[in-house]
């Protein structure tokens, strides 16, 4: 547990600067409203609270994150695209990177509509793995890297609180099941691995509870 927290901190400092950089450079939320209003509206709301669970809220998402998450949807360079996903490929693929910029910080300026933790069986199962980890099995605290209140952190790690806990525990087994892999070094592929799906579940709505 602990070199996985050190390797999440080398990470970041890494990854954060570059991508913020990126992410900053000429963004300009106006146009990415017009963005997200004809192209991203219909699954994601036009301003970042999606209207199903299926979808992810963006609303308040970093910045940096969503942009590299929308570059990872398009293949570049003749190499397939690092997430893989026909639906998202299909919306990145007319985006310049500009474009990228644009919307990344129009949904990252608006404010998130939360979801809400219901399941009161599974928060406290949920509180002990984000806040603990679990030594045994080889899982760090979720809070090591998304943050005691799921603030994340910019690029490398998402904003977790107020998600659907429907996505989140979509993602965690997609993880889990290396059909998701955008995720640096493995580290999210390796986490979920050692998870059974009532901790996934107990994570996931904990995680939407979190403010």
């Amino acid at each position: 547990m602990i070199r996985t927290a050190a390797m999440a901190i080398l990470l970041a400092t890494s990854f954060i600067t570059h991508a913020s950089e990126e992410a900053h450079a000429k963004a300009d939320p106006a146009k990415g409203k017009v963005i997200a209003e004809s192209i991203c509206v219909a699954c994601h709301g036009a301003d970042g609270n999606s209207p199903v669970s299926a979808n992810p809220n963006l609303a308040g998402q970093g910045e940096q994150y969503i942009y590299k998450q929308l570059k990872n949807f398009k293949a570049a360079d003749g190499k397939p695209a690092a997430r893989n996903n026909p639906i998202m490929a299909g919306m990145a693929a007319p985006l310049s990177d500009e474009d990228m910029k644009n919307v990344a910080a129009w949904f990252a300026s608006q404010k998130q509509k939360p979801a809400a933790a219901k399941d009161e069986k599974q928060i406290a199962l949920g509180q002990k793995i984000w806040r603990q980890g679990d030594f045994k099995k080889g899982v760090p605290a979720c809070a090591g890297c998304h943050g005691p209140a799921g603030a994340g952190l910019p690029a490398l790690y998402p904003r977790l609180s107020g998600q659907f806990p429907e996505y989140t525990e979509a993602q965690l087994k997609t993880f889990r099941t290396e059909e998701r892999a955008n995720d640096p070094e493995k580290m999210m592929r390796m986490i979920a691995a050692k998870l059974s799906d009532v901790e996934i579940k107990a994570v996931a709505e904990y995680a939407a509870g979190l403010r």
